[in-house]
C-alpha cells in the first residue's frame, strides 16, 4: 500500500531524517492545516530544534483539534518545564498520564516538575510510581534519593543512589548526590572517592574540583592540598565555576580572587529582567525588615542574632522572619519565632513565590543571613522584592551580585582598601560587625579535666573551630607547641572520624605521642560554653578563622590568640579582640602568634592577668553590649531605608 505524505513524514520522523520531515508536515498541512498529527509533528521539530515558543503554538492547535494526542501533551509538558512554567507542565504530563496510563517518561518528568514546585512527597510517590513499573529506571532511582535527601531520610537517600549507580555506575547526578549526602553524614574519606569518579568522568562538571577540595579539608586530608589550590585558583582566573565561594574562603587568602569567586557563583541567578520592585514608595509608620535564613535553629547564626532580634525597637521597626529550612525539632526555633513581628516557613515556597510574599508585604529592607552559607538561595534577591537588599552575618565577603545593595562590616573585617573587593556598599559599624547574645552564660558548672577526656594537669591549648579549617601550616605550628611545653595538649573539635584519625597520624608523624590531642565529642550549646574554662589559651586558624567559635571562648573567659588575615574570613576575631579591648592578642604572623603562645603557656603570671583583664572586659567593652550593638543596627537599617525613600542611590554608610 503506498504510505500518505503524513505518514511517510512520521516515518521519517522517526528514522531522523527531520528536515525531510518537516517538509512533508509543511506540505500535508498547506492541504489541511486542521490536520493534528502533522502540527505535532511539526511542532515536535520545532521543539527538538530550540524553537519553543513556535513549538508550543503548534502543539497547542493539534490539542485543540484532538485533545487526544498523550505524546502532544507530553511534549507540551517538556516544554513548559524548559520554561519553568512548572504548574501548567505538571496539567499537561497529567493529561498525558491520562491519555496513556503508564506512559513512563511523562510520569518522570511529572516527578521533576513537582520537585521544582517543592512538593517532594508528591514527587517521591511519583518517582516511586516509576521504579515500581520499571526497577530498571536508573534515573527515577536518582531522584527518590535526592527526595529523601531534602526530606532528611540520609540512610533511605544512600539506598536509591546505590541502586541507581548498580544500574548506572557513570550517571553523574547520583554520583554527585551521593557525595553531598556523604558529606552530610561526615563520611567524607567516602565523599571525596565518590567526586573522584565524577571528576574522572567529567573533569569540568561545576563546582566538583573544589567539592572535592572541601571534602578533603574536611577530614584533614592534606595530601593534595598545595595541588588543589593551585588547580582551584587557575581554574577561578579562567572565569570556571570550579568551588562554591564558602568553600573558596578555606583555601584562598585574597579578597580579590574571592570577589572573583562570588560573581562566577552569582552568575547562575543573574537580576531579574522583570524585578518585581520598581520603584514604588511605600508609607509605613514603622520600617519593615525581613531578615532570611535557613538556620533559625540550633546554629551558629541564631546563638548569635536572637538576643539582638528580641531587642529590636518595635516603636520603630516592624521585623519578620523568613525561615527557609522548617526545622520545628531544634531547641532554639521556638525562641527565634517570638524574636519578630511575625515568622514564615518558606521551606516548600519556590523562589518566586518567596519573593512574591516579601513584595506583598512591602518589607522596606529585606536582609540576607545566609551568603553562600549552605541552604542559601540567592534566587529570591535576585527578583529584587524589596527597595533595599543587605547582605549579612551568614558570609564572610562580597555576594558579587548586583541586587546586593549593602554589606554591614566593620573597620577591622573590611579596612577601607579592601572596598574595591565588595559590589555591594559597606556599612561600617562602630565596634564590631559581628551581634552577640549577652545573655548566653555558661548554663552549667565546668566540667572536670577526667570528664572531659583531658588529663589531670598540664598546659591546654584549644582549637575549637571546625576541622576543615586547620590548615598544615598552623597544626605545625601547635605541634612547635606541645613540643617545647612539656605535659600540654591541644584540645580539639571531634567533628568526624576522618579528621579524627588524620590529625593523630599527621602528630605521630612530626614526633607527638596521638594520645596529646583530645578530642571534644558534640555536646549542647550551653555544655561545649561550660568546659571552655577548662581551655587556658584558643589558638586560631587561618586563611579562615574563628567567629562564633572566637565568641563563646572569650564569653567563657578563654583568650583567643589570632592572627590578622588579608580576608574578612580571616579578620573576624581580631574585630572581636578590638571591640573587647584585647589587641594585644592580634598578631600579624604564624610565627608571632606561636611565640605569643610560647610566652603565655610559660608564664602563669602573664595568663592570669590577662585572663582577669578579659573578663573585666566582659562587663564593660562592647563586644557582647547587645542592646549597644542593636541600636547602632538600627541606625543602619534606618540610614538605608532614609537614603532610598529620599531616592538617592546606595552608598558607603559609617555609624559614629
Amino acid at each position: 500500500m503506498t504510505e500518505s505524505p503524513l505518514q511517510r513524514a512520521k516515518r521519517l520522523h522517526g528514522e531522523g531524517q527531520l528536515k525531510e520531515a518537516g517538509q512533508l508536515y509543511i506540505e500535508v498541512l498547506r492541504r489541511d492545516p486542521r490536520q493534528p498529527d502533522a502540527l505535532f509533528g511539526l511542532g515536535h521539530l520545532n521543539f527538538r530544534a530550540g524553537r519553543h515558543n513556535e513549538a508550543e503554538k503548534l502543539i497547542a492547535q493539534a490539542l485543540k483539534l484532538d485533545p487526544r494526542l498523550a505524546e502532544a501533551h507530553f511534549t507540551l509538558g517538556c516544554i513548559l518545564q524548559s520554561a519553568n512554567r512548572f504548574e501548567e507542565a505538571l496539567a499537561a504530563f497529567d493529561q498525558a498520564i491520562k491519555n496513556r496510563p503508564g506512559f513512563m517518561e511523562a510520569l518522570f518528568n511529572r516527578g521533576a516538575a513537582l520537585m521544582a514546585l517543592g512538593r517532594q512527597s508528591e514527587a517521591l510517590k511519583t518517582f516511586e510510581a516509576v521504579v515500581a513499573a520499571n526497577p530498571g529506571f536508573a534515573g527515577a532511582w536518582s531522584n527518590c534519593g535526592g527526595i529523601l535527601q531534602k526530606l532528611n531520610r540520609p540512610e533511605e537517600a544512600l539506598r536509591c543512589f546505590d541502586r541507581a549507580l548498580a544500574l548506572a555506575p557513570n550517571l553523574i547526578e547520583a554520583l554527585v548526590n551521593r557525595a553531598i549526602l556523604l558529606a552530610a553524614l561526615k563520611r567524607f574519606d567516602q565523599a571525596a572517592r565518590t567526586t573522584e569518579k565524577v571528576l574522572s568522568l567529567r573533569p569540568d562538571h561545576p563546582y566538583a574540583r573544589g567539592d572535592l577540595a572541601y571534602f578533603r579539608l574536611q577530614a584533614c586530608d592534606w595530601e593534595h592540598l598545595e595541588n588543589d589550590r593551585a588547580e582551584i585558583i587557575r581554574k577561578i582566573e579562567a572565569g570556571q565555576p570550579v568551588v562554591q565561594p564558602l568553600s573558596f574562603t578555606l583555601i584562598s587568602s585574597s579578597p580579590e580572587e574571592q570577589l572573583r569567586c562570588a560573581r562566577i557563583a552569582a552568575g547562575a541567578w543573574p537580576l531579574s529582567p522583570a524585578p518585581l520592585w520598581r520603584g514604588e514608595s511605600y508609607h509605613h509608620d514603622k520600617i519593615r525588615v525581613a531578615y532570611v535564613s535557613a538556620d533559625y535553629r540550633d546554629h551558629a547564626t541564631s546563638w548569635l542574632a536572637a538576643s539582638p532580634l528580641e531587642q529590636h525597637d518595635r516603636a520603630r521597626f516592624e521585623t519578620i522572619g523568613i525561615s527557609l529550612l522548617n526545622d520545628t525539632s531544634s531547641k532554639m526555633r521556638p525562641r527565634m519565632v517570638k524574636a519578630f513581628d511575625a515568622f514564615i516557613d518558606v521551606d516548600a515556597r519556590t523562589d518566586a513565590e518567596t519573593a512574591g510574599l516579601l513584595r506583598r508585604m512591602e518589607v522596606d529592607i529585606v536582609v540576607d543571613l545566609m551568603g553562600f552559607a549552605s541552604g542559601y538561595r540567592p534566587g529570591i534577591f535576585a527578583l529584587r522584592p524589596a527597595p533595599v537588599q543587605v547582605n549579612y552575618l551568614g558570609y564572610p565577603g562580597t555576594m558579587g551580585a548586583p541586587y546586593f545593595d549593602y554589606i554591614i562590616a566593620d573597620r577591622v573585617v573590611i579596612p577601607d582598601d579592601h572596598r574595591r573587593f565588595y559590589t555591594e556598599k559597606v556599612v561600617i559599624l562602630p565596634d564590631t560587625y559581628q551581634c552577640n547574645d549577652s545573655h548566653t552564660q555558661p548554663a552549667f558548672a565546668a566540667p572536670s579535666r577526667a570528664d572531659t577526656g583531658l588529663p589531670p594537669h598540664g598546659f591546654v591549648f584549644c582549637c575549637f573551630n571546625n576541622s576543615r579549617k586547620i590548615t598544615p601550616e598552623h597544626f605545625e605550628l601547635w605541634m612547635r607547641l606541645l613540643s617545647e611545653v612539656e605535659g600540654s595538649v591541644l584540645w580539639l573539635i571531634d567533628d568526624n572520624p576522618d579528621a579524627t584519625r588524620n590529625l593523630k597520624r599527621e602528630a605521630g608523624a612530626r614526633g607527638i605521642q596521638p594520645s596529646r590531642l583530645v578530642f571534644a565529642p558534640q555536646v549542647s550549646h550551653e555544655e561545649h560554653l561550660a568546659r571552655h574554662r577548662l581551655a587556658d589559651i584558643f589558638l586560631d586558624t587561618l586563611p579562615y578563622g574563628a567567629h562564633t567559635t572566637a565568641s563563646d571562648a572569650l564569653q567563657a573567659g578563654t583568650p583567643v590568640l589570632t592572627v590578622l588575615g588579608s580576608s574578612f574570613a580571616g579578620r573576624v576575631a581580631a574585630s572581636l579582640l578590638t571591640a573587647i579591648g584585647l589587641p594585644e592578642l592580634i598578631s600579624h604572623s604564624p610565627d608571632d602568634q606561636y611565640a605569643l603562645a610560647l610566652k603565655l603557656a610559660r608564664d602563669p603570671q602573664a595568663l592570669a592577668t590577662l585572663k582577669a583583664k578579659l573578663a573585666r572586659n566582659c562587663e564593660t567593652h562592647p563586644l557582647f553590649d547587645t542592646v549597644r550593638f542593636t541600636r547602632k543596627l538600627e541606625s543602619a537599617l534606618t540610614e538605608m531605608c532614609e537614603r532610598q525613600r529620599k531616592g538617592e542611590p546606595p552608598a558607603d554608610i559609617s555609624i559614629s
